[in-house]
């Protein structure tokens, strides 16, 4: 008997490490996480006469490979929920006209239960594969993403040599993960900047999957960026230091690939994993670049969205803050009804 619950403790903690993300002796990707988010913002006070405030906070989605459940929004503030037109990104949005206003604080909070997104890169054209109406949009150049010049050089340069669009794909992560560093050192890296990331051959994960976005749809390949958080594999609870991002690509009878170009710089052991597939350490916030908020923000379009942005009288407004911080959920600790995020409605009041 002792030895049958010995072996059964045994079997508990190594399914628990995995789905961490962390096999006994090794890393190993996790295929589920469950796990609740808090999103934190500090809005300081405005002085006398500085205008009308506006923030807008990123608000995840529910998708094929990420359940929201329970979002929940604690602001004095009153505000509305908003979605960018060409993306569908959801906001929460919130507006002070007077010209001084109080500092205010925003708590969101959502239970995630994500899965992992992993595609048979074997079974090409063996399923009915449906049609994505931003097709289109994944082919065109972003601000900081050109598919012409340099960028499109450098496509031709690794992709004509491939045989089919998949093998165009593995061509060009096999080339941005052997020449990038992952380096936050010095200045320049974070912005996503492919031309940057192409002449400097280093940075995070922005730009190591600019250069990787800009070089696909070069060769006529849709890709597009995904943006959110990563959650630790080695812990079950703590803070969350900062954001993190990754790319798709889209095959015809395939449909959408998943790449974590970084993640496969950093981790070698897991270099074909993360071409055609995401661990579920993460949570998602957004999807595209150069995004216009609703109502329409006064400044430039947003390079990319997973941090508030606010504006103040009409010019951006930096002096908002963030804490972010997770929890794992228990197996047997469920959420209710998963939240769409489309068409909700939540309100404070001051």
């Amino acid at each position: 008997m002792k030895r049958i619950l010995m072996v059964a403790a045994v079997a508990f903690v190594c399914a628990a490490a995995f789905i961490h993300g962390r096999a006994v002796g090794e890393t190993a990707p996790a295929a589920l996480r469950h796990f609740e988010f808090t999103y934190e913002v500090h809005v300081p006070a405005t002085a006398a006469l500085a205008g009308a405030l506006r923030v807008w906070i990123p608000v995840p989605l529910s998708s094929a490979y990420q359940e929201i459940s329970d979002l929940k929004i604690e602001s004095p503030v009153a505000f509305k929920r908003t979605r960018d037109a060409e993306y569908g990104d959801n906001f929460a949005f919130f507006e002070e006209k007077a010209e001084k206003t109080a500092a205010f604080d925003v708590k969101m909070r959502f239970g995630v239960l994500r899965h992992e997104h992993r595609v048979n890169l074997t079974a090409v054209g063996e399923h009915a594969v449906k049609a994505d109406p931003l097709l289109g949009r994944f082919l065109q150049a972003d601000r900081l993403v050109p598919v012409d010049g340099k960028i499109g050089e450098l496509s031709s340069e690794y992709t004509q040599v491939g045989s089919d669009n998949l093998d165009k794909a593995r061509r060009t992560y096999e080339y941005v993960v052997d020449t990038m560093k992952y380096d936050k050192t010095g200045e320049g890296w974070g912005h996503g900047d492919a031309i940057w990331a192409c002449t400097a051959k280093r940075g995070n994960c922005t730009d190591f999957h600019s250069l990787f976005i800009g070089m696909l749809r070069a060769a006529g390949i849709p890709a597009k960026f995904e943006i959110g958080f990563p959650i630790p594999a080695d812990k079950t609870s703590g803070d969350i230091g900062g954001y993190h991002c990754w790319a798709e690509f889209f095959i015809d009878g395939v449909g959408w690939v998943p790449v974590d170009a970084s993640e496969a710089w950093k981790h070698p052991e897991l270099h074909d994993y993360f071409f055609g597939a995401h661990d579920a350490n993460r949570v998602q916030l957004t999807t595209g670049r150069d995004i216009r908020l609703s109502p329409a923000q006064k400044g430039e379009l947003l390079n990319y969205a997973v941090y508030p942005y606010a504006e103040l009288g009409g010019k951006v407004f930096e002096a908002v803050t963030t804490h972010l911080s997770f929890r794992d959920l228990p197996a047997g600790e469920t959420k209710a009804t998963a939240e769409s995020g489309r068409g909700a409605t939540d309100a404070g009041a001051r």
